[in-house]
């Protein structure tokens, strides 16, 4: 039998630092071995309990989460996931945590529904034993974009030549800024993402990509056109699909049950794609956790889109990309690093813009 994961629980509420253990003790095969209510205690006790994984918060007196973190992660390579609060501030925090190196997040309990508890606590468990996991892995080698804005440039509406559907999780939000980054101001196909993340950080998410990116990128709303040039990342909590209409194509959003225990779910939006666009579309499944999205890109393959996963040594979590290539639905397999490259050349090779009716 093998050893529980060691967790160390790092907050300076002490409801949380008791709310925690409960949360995640429920699972036989993880053990919180201790608690610190700052910074400065938690590098006291990764040194003397050697945890496998810390849980982190980022607002917390004397030293806070990230300037603990930064010393974790450079010191002691230990995964970290953060407790987020639930604010505009929380959400700009995490997303320069998960820049620092960060393996992931979960919201804070926003209130005391049971449900709501039980979920937070069921993704809790399952990032901590996919972050012990990693430890095993080795780290991937692409450098994370540094946060500077671009300067962009006014372009036309257009019909984009082909759909790009994008499904990714853990891993998720520097592995993203840094294709987008990548593709050119005049990149000729738009892009639909499913990144799972909670209501109130895809917003957050969608403007640090728009101020590093040279496309236009914002979270969606239902009636946006898929346009040249622009991405859109779908909110927390809904489904997003396309639909093709007389005024242009567009994503409606949705707020029917979860899929494969997500909403959003990547599968949700592949499977749309592949109705509507059929073979002028394209699905890339990146780095994650599970295997969201596996079956929805089959049906991309099947309608005769073209089809990418992330390859193993570059995934933080290679879950939703292994799912797809052992099913044979990936057409291609690329490094983190390429992977700009074969979207902008799938785009750039599409004959014919496609008719906005």
């Amino acid at each position: 039998m093998s050893e529980p994961i060691r967790v160390l629980v790092v907050d300076d509420s002490a409801l949380m630092r008791k709310m925690i253990p409960q949360m995640v003790e429920r699972d036989s095969g993880i053990r919180v071995v201790g608690t610190a209510m700052d910074g400065e205690f938690a590098l006291q006790k990764v040194a003397e309990l050697k945890p496998d994984v810390i849980t982190l918060d980022l607002e917390m007196p004397r030293m806070n989460g990230m300037d603990a973190l930064r010393q974790i992660v450079k010191k002691h390579r230990l995964p970290v996931i953060i407790v987020s609060a639930h604010t505009t501030e929380g959400a700009n925090s995490t997303f320069k945590a998960l820049a620092m190196g960060a393996f992931d997040f979960v919201a804070k309990p926003s209130n005391g529904a049971s449900a709501h508890i039980a979920d937070i606590a069921a993704q809790l468990t399952a990032k901590i034993r996919a972050a012990a996991q990693s430890r095993t892995r080795p780290t991937p080698s692409f450098a994370v974009p540094e946060f500077s804005k671009v300067q962009k440039v006014s372009r036309p509406k257009s019909a984009p030549s082909r759909v790009v559907a994008i499904g990714v999780s853990t891993g998720g939000p520097n592995s993203v800024q840094y294709v987008l980054s990548r593709l050119p101001a005049d990149f000729s196909g738009s892009i639909l993402i499913v990144q799972h993340m909670p209501e109130g950080f895809t917003e957050m998410f969608a403007k640090r990509l728009d101020a590093t990116c040279s496309m236009d990128v914002k979270e969606a709303k239902s009636g946006d056109l898929l346009l040249a040039g622009r991405a859109l990342v779908c909110p927390g909590n809904r489904h997003m699909k396309v639909r093709r209409a007389a005024l242009g194509n567009m994503v409606v959003l949705s707020d029917e049950e979860r899929v494969n225990g997500h909403r959003p779910s990547v599968d949700v939006l592949f499977r749309s794609v592949a109705q509507e666009f059929g073979a002028n579309s394209a699905a890339v499944l990146m780095t994650g956790m599970g295997e969201d999205g596996a079956e929805g890109m089959g049906l991309i393959k099947a309608a005769g889109g073209m089809t990418l996963a992330q390859s193993a040594e570059s995934c933080v979590v290679y879950g939703m990309p292994r799912a797809a290539i052992e099913r044979g639905y990936a057409l291609r397999v690329s490094p983190l690093e390429t992977l700009p490259n074969a979207i902008q050349s799938l785009c750039a090779k599409s004959a014919v813009a496609m008719a906005m009716s």
